[in-house]
């Protein structure tokens, strides 16, 4: 089994980010023998189906090329321009065979990887280069796979191509007997069928040769276990510095919402250990909202930014305490709590008015302690 540099088993699947790494350098899974089919598949088909066209234009083409007059003959000049006037003839005629194979050699690697533009894999690497490595390359086990691959290979073709040969063995000594023009059309029909078996003996191979490609390219890029968890704490961060980060928005959010007391219009403490500021505005808010809470020394800093900036403190420990425990930051109080809620904020805006105006100060209210039972 293969082993990574440290040693350990490389058990794990590639990751996407390994994956795209290996992608970027050129290193993409493909499969020669499925391109060959496929390209072979093709050129069989076009044979078949646009044979008799070409054959027929190679038929023109030998006539003009052995019809040559006199003047022809003796010009030296005139021989190279009909030669090349002959082969772009030859070139056009076999143009839709051509062009149908280039763009299944194309299209074929688009099956398994894709197409992959890579300047990566264009560097050159002369540490190829070294004869030593190479050899070492080949005697391997994947060199001795790739040894008998080639010979599975050359026996499976060669098989067909031999029991096509004898299948057609008639037909093809039969094509000295006829015409010219059937001649070439007969043997290009042969041709197409020489061509499709063979890609159907390709086809076998290729239908074997995907899955062990992919296989032997997930191995190749497999990861051991130790591998996957440096990649995520490098992707993630390093649990040290993800603290730190986590503490400093923690310190930031702690400001903004300290930033916010002065504006409460209430500071309902436990005394000591919890602090809730409410703030209410009955032309914007549907209820009051809790704007800062805090427990120990985060609600002995609201206490005091809340008598900095004269913000009324009211001791309710049971409300202070369900306050706290249920309701989040910037969020408004729950239906179950408007009842005490509604008794502190009246209290707290009748003893502003009474300072104000030098009224007697109104009743402090009592808040029922089984309210710190109550769930939202």
């Amino acid at each position: 089994m293969a082993e990574n540099e440290n040693g350990q088993d490389r058990t794990e699947q590639p990751t996407q980010k390994r994956l795209d790494e290996a992608r970027r350098s050129g290193q993409v899974p493909r499969s020669r023998d499925l391109t060959t089919a496929a390209v072979v598949l093709i050129a069989g088909l076009g044979m078949r189906f646009a044979g008799a066209g070409m054959a027929s234009g190679y038929v023109g083409m030998m006539k003009s090329g052995l019809s040559l007059s006199r003047a022809q003959v003796l010009d030296e000049n005139q021989l190279l321009p009909d030669l090349v006037a002959l082969a772009w003839q030859g070139i056009i005629a076999a143009a839709p065979i051509l062009g149908l194979t280039m763009v299944a050699a194309l299209l074929a690697p688009l099956a398994i990887g894709g197409w992959n533009m890579s300047f990566e894999a264009l560097v050159p690497k002369f540490s190829r280069l070294n004869i030593l490595e190479g050899m070492k390359r080949l005697f391997t086990v994947r060199g001795l796979i790739e040894l008998i691959k080639a010979y599975a290979k050359f026996l499976l073709v060669g098989t067909i191509a031999v029991v096509f040969l004898r299948a057609k063995t008639g037909e093809l000594l039969g094509l000295t007997d006829e015409p010219l023009n059937s001649a070439i059309i007969h043997a290009t029909s042969l041709t197409s069928q020489a061509l499709l078996a063979l890609a159907a003996s390709l086809g076998i191979i290729a239908a074997i040769d995907v899955p062990l490609t992919l296989r032997q390219y997930m191995k190749q890029l497999g990861m051991s276990r130790q591998e996957v968890r440096q990649e995520h704490r490098e992707s993630d961060g390093a649990p040290e510095v993800k603290g730190r980060i986590r503490r400093l928005q923690q310190e930031l959010a702690r400001r903004r919402m300290l930033q916010e007391v002065p504006k409460a219009d209430v500071v309902i403490t436990n005394p000591t250990h919890y602090s809730v500021a409410l703030r209410y505005d009955e032309q914007r808010m549907r209820a009051p909202v809790v704007v800062a809470k805090g427990v120990d020394e985060v609600a002995a800093n609201i206490r005091r930014i809340a008598a900095e900036h004269k913000v009324p403190i009211f001791e309710a420990p049971p409300l202070a305490r369900v306050l706290f425990r249920d309701v989040d930051l910037n969020a408004e109080v729950p239906s179950t709590l408007y009842v005490a809620v509604a008794q502190v904020l009246t209290y707290v805006f009748q003893l502003r008015t009474a300072v104000a105006t030098g009224a007697p100060r109104p009743a402090r209210p009592i808040i029922d302690p089984a309210i710190e039972e109550t769930r939202q």
